[in-house]
């Protein structure tokens, strides 16, 4: 059994910032890349943000300059800081992992989504 759990989503007005926690815990031998996802309502999940095992970064252009992704790799807990946020921002957003299992089982696992509300 694999878990995501995600913390850190609320309200916050225009121009502020929040900072997203996905923490990965449970039968893992290898956690590869760590993403965030959103999903506005009447809209498509969409990619935020990706971070591969040798920490290469990709954004959507949407969020880029303002948010940013990074991995604790000692909590095997992935971060998405962002900042300067807009209405357009607000979202559930979601924590996804590719983990490999010590069966070597390979498998994509998503955490239950944090509501993320920006105000104008």
């Amino acid at each position: 059994q694999v878990h995501l759990v995600e913390s850190g989503g609320g309200l916050v007005q225009a121009g502020g910032s929040l900072r997203l926690s996905c923490a990965v815990s449970g039968s893992i031998f290898i956690t590869k890349t760590m993403d965030w996802y959103r999903q506005a309502p009447g809209k498509q999940r969409e990619l935020v943000a990706a971070l591969s095992s040798l920490g290469g970064t990709n954004y959507a252009d949407s969020v880029k300059g303002r948010f940013t992704i990074s991995r604790d790799n000692g909590k095997n807990t992935v971060h998405l800081q962002m900042n300067n946020l807009k209405p357009e921002d607000t979202a559930v957003y979601y924590c996804n992992a590719d983990i490999i299992t010590p069966g070597y089982y390979e498998h994509a696992y998503w955490g239950q989504g944090t509501q993320v509300t920006v105000s104008s």
